[in-house]
């Protein structure tokens, strides 16, 4: 499924596009309304109202116009006549900030279930050697046996093996998987790496490079 995300603060819309991947989609960003209404075809807009060239209703009423493409707009803008606003204009969906991404993917789904009542996922869990991630529905495999994970745990998987063998250092992990908005202690990383390193132990390993982050490596040799 196809987001085009259309954000001007881009930690915000780097760390929302992390977030979305990690659950299977795929995103186009933009940064203004005028590369919002040029963008090819999509199956859903996230729509901040904040724009540099534009008010985001504008864009909002414009793609309306166009078509039917699912509109959740993403505000700073708390206040009721904005939401009321915003939805009378067309959009399907309000989010205030801050939120969180797992906030965001399920307003995605309840609208997609709204509008494409019919529509079922067409791709199947992304295999690492024994390990399977079937990041439509945010659950994880070992040798064909699910893996029961918490929410974090999954989102832990699911960001590191974006790239499996990359180095990936604290800061991004935590931002990616904690949201940039997380002040709670950093030693909850290494309690979910240890999770994983359990888990899934023989099939992948999470190697701890000293003083910078984590990598993933996949046991491709390994036997169940």
């Amino acid at each position: 499924m196809r987001v085009l995300l259309v954000e001007d603060d881009e930690p915000v819309a780097e760390s929302l596009r992390r977030g979305l991947r990690r659950y299977g989609f795929e995103v186009d960003w933009v940064a203004t309304g005028r590369d919002a209404l040029a963008a090819g075809p999509t199956d859903l807009v996230l729509l901040d109202l904040g724009l540099p060239d534009t008010d985001g209703l504008d864009v909002c009423r414009e793609l309306r116009a166009r078509g039917d493409v699912p509109i959740i707009v993403i505000s700073a803008r708390s206040d009721e006549t904005d939401r009321v606003v915003g939805l009378e204009l067309g959009a399907d969906d309000y989010v205030t900030k801050p939120f969180g991404v797992r906030e965001v993917i399920a307003r995605i789904r309840a609208v997609m279930r709204r509008v494409k009542p019919q529509e079922k996922a067409d791709s199947g869990p992304e295999r690492y050697g024994r390990v399977a991630v079937d990041r439509k529905a945010a659950r994880a495999f070992l040798d064909a046996a699910e893996v029961p994970l918490t929410p974090k745990e999954y989102d832990l998987l699911a960001f590191l093996t974006e790239e499996p063998g990359a180095l990936m250092s604290r800061e991004q992990i935590m931002e990616a998987v904690w949201d940039a908005n997380w002040f709670g202690p950093t030693k909850t990383l290494d309690v979910h790496v240890a999770a994983l390193r359990r888990k899934f132990a023989g099939a992948i390993a999470i190697e701890t490079v000293r003083g910078v982050g984590f990598r993933l490596v996949v046991v491709e040799d390994a036997q169940p």
